[in-house]
């Protein structure tokens, strides 16, 4: 694939310099995360998630859709290698959705982007939680960026990258430091989007970042707006017709008229 840097550019509104530097990365995650939002249609469509580095590119790029994780920083991170970046993709348990008494399957693929001789943690896919700016992939302090503050902990044999909402910690997800190859991603794949108990397969997913500082979420049929300082409304949408209103003007995400979203993955009506 000859990736069309232009192309994306134009995607995600980006206009400035294209060196592999600290501030390009920063600028690129900020545009990235508030033009391409994270999404799960296509699990519920029925349509599968095709990780190519072409189809990604013609749905997120060209189609001007969204994706989750594999699609969202497997394009990132093709974008980042374009640049002349040096990026390792690495793999990771998200912690943000329950396993009451078990661990969270590894399912997650984030990026490992070195600039001279230090290291960032970027994410532009992991939801709600997506990142606006890189952190230092070191455990220490808080770390801020335009969205929630962050920080990295050592627990036990693994790392936990962690986000302030409000006056607490949240875990985001859990990581190793191993990398995560493309084998690897199908597999993780194929268990987000085609196993019965895959939480993507259960409802409506959708999420973008503000440039206030605040994100608008959808996850089924509430529609969340939060500030940067916590604060949060929410609207329940009453109707399919509502959804897909909400979709086209919070998330740019366009449907024809009558689209229906099944759990499941069955096929929309």
């Amino acid at each position: 694939m000859t990736l069309d840097l232009d192309a994306y550019f134009d995607r995600i509104g980006y206009q400035g310099p294209r060196e592999p530097t600290v501030a390009v990365l920063n600028a690129l995650m900020a545009a990235h995360v508030q033009a391409i939002p994270f999404e799960n249609l296509d699990v519920l469509r029925g349509a599968g998630v095709d990780l190519a580095p072409d189809a990604v590119f013609d749905k997120l790029v060209r189609r001007r859709r969204g994706g989750y994780c594999f699609e969202q920083n497997g394009l990132f991170l093709d974008v980042l290698l374009g640049l002349g970046f040096t990026v390792r993709p690495l793999s990771a348990r998200v912690r943000l959705q329950p396993w009451p008494g078990q661990k969270p399957p590894r399912t997650h693929l984030f990026l490992d982007v070195a600039t001279g001789s230090e290291r960032w943690l970027a994410d532009v896919g992991v939801g709600a939680m997506s990142l606006s700016a890189a952190i230092r992939l070191t455990a220490g302090d808080e770390q801020p960026t335009p969205h929630e503050p962050r920080r990295i902990v050592r627990e036990g044999d693994h790392w936990l990258h962690q986000a302030r909402l409000a006056d607490s910690w949240t875990d985001v997800y859990e990581f190793t430091g191993e990398e995560m190859p493309p084998i690897d991603r199908e597999v993780a794949n194929w268990y987000t989007s085609a196993h019965p108990r895959s939480h993507f397969r259960d409802q409506v997913m959708a999420a973008r970042a503000l440039p206030d500082g605040g994100r608008v979420t959808l996850r089924g049929a509430e529609l969340k707006r939060r500030a940067r300082d916590g604060r949060a409304e929410t609207r329940v949408l009453r109707s399919p017709d509502e959804l897909l209103e909400a979709l086209a003007t919070e998330f740019g995400l366009v449907f024809p008229p009558g689209t229906r979203f099944k759990p499941d993955g069955a096929a929309p009506s």
